[in-house]
């Protein structure tokens, strides 16, 4: 991901500074390592990455090229509670980066009711469907305005990481551990 900007990545789009002590992360097209936290960065940016409106359409931009590892699943969520839960907003199940695996810039419109904040994190999590069984998540924070509180949906899917479900190689049926995501909980945040 490079729009909006993720935590302490040198090659995002109109980055905030740094916090105070933290440094630039060369590793985040790598995959999660176990031992690493949830999106690899916990403290916020001084500032939002960007500023969303509740009901509207915003875009979620990756690095051209790259390995696409034959798509997958991915997952668009927010927490405001520090990360603790994250409430999906938009998913794509099969085919992140499109049927071609070329899709760069994904567009989708926001909740009307997804809550205000000022700096909401957003996280962008991806489970590859060819190769080593691998999860990929990417955290920002945004500021959201014009949207109102609570708002409920189902919690993000977590898997190939640490002690999560592991979600077999695709072998070309797009439909793989998709019941892990039709079976996640439904949460509120806000």
């Amino acid at each position: 991901m490079i729009l909006p900007c993720p935590r302490y990545s040198p090659r995002g789009i109109n980055c905030p500074k740094l916090p105070p002590g933290e440094q630039l992360d060369y590793s985040l097209s790598s995959p999660l390592a176990n031992n690493q936290e949830l999106c690899k960065h916990n403290k916020p940016w001084p500032t939002p990455a960007a500023t969303w409106t509740a009901g509207q359409q915003v875009s979620v931009k990756f690095a051209p090229g790259g390995a696409p590892h034959g798509g997958g699943h991915c997952q668009f969520s927010f927490s405001y509670d520090g990360g603790k839960k994250y409430v999906v907003v938009h998913e794509i199940m099969g085919h992140c980066f499109g049927a071609d695996n070329n899709q760069r810039d994904i567009s989708f419109t926001l909740p009307a009711g997804l809550p205000s904040a000022k700096q909401a994190d957003f996280m962008v999590t991806w489970v590859n469907a060819i190769g080593n069984r691998e999860f990929y998540c990417w955290s920002t924070n945004v500021a959201i305005n014009g949207g109102s509180t609570p708002f409920t949906g189902k919690e993000v899917t977590i898997a190939n990481w640490r002690t999560y479900p592991v979600i077999a190689e695709f072998q070309g049926n797009f439909n793989t551990g998709v019941e892990h995501y039709k079976n996640a909980k439904t949460i509120t945040v806000g």
